[in-house]
């Protein structure tokens, strides 16, 4: 990730998802996409302390927005091309800002 200074009121678009277990995991949500007639996240683990954060290699995770009954839920994108082409569109997105190198990817 580029040193980089983020404005003073910056604040991260967190979501906290609680697993089968009851255990809570936090991502930022970096960019919304929609593709093929479905809605994607892709997000990264979410680490307060911003040392932490310029520490770790973070992976980026895509998610696909589903809705039942009126209710939204995020879905593991399980299929390897849907993964594929959703993954290559975020990071034609977030390459600049995120200088993200296609090459190596």
């Amino acid at each position: 990730m580029p040193d980089m200074e983020l404005p003073e009121d910056y604040s991260p678009d967190i979501l906290t998802l609680t697993d089968e277990d009851g255990q809570e995991f936090s991502f930022e949500v970096l960019d919304a996409a929609d593709h093929n007639g479905e809605r994607y996240l892709a997000v990264v683990p979410y680490a307060e302390n911003s040392k932490e954060k310029l520490e770790e290699d973070a992976s980026l995770i895509i998610m696909r927005v589903g809705e039942e009954d009126g209710e939204e839920y995020l879905d593991v994108v399980d299929d390897d091309e849907e993964l594929y082409e959703v993954s290559e569109l975020f990071a034609h997105r977030l390459e600049e800002l995120y200088d993200i190198d296609l090459d190596e990817a």
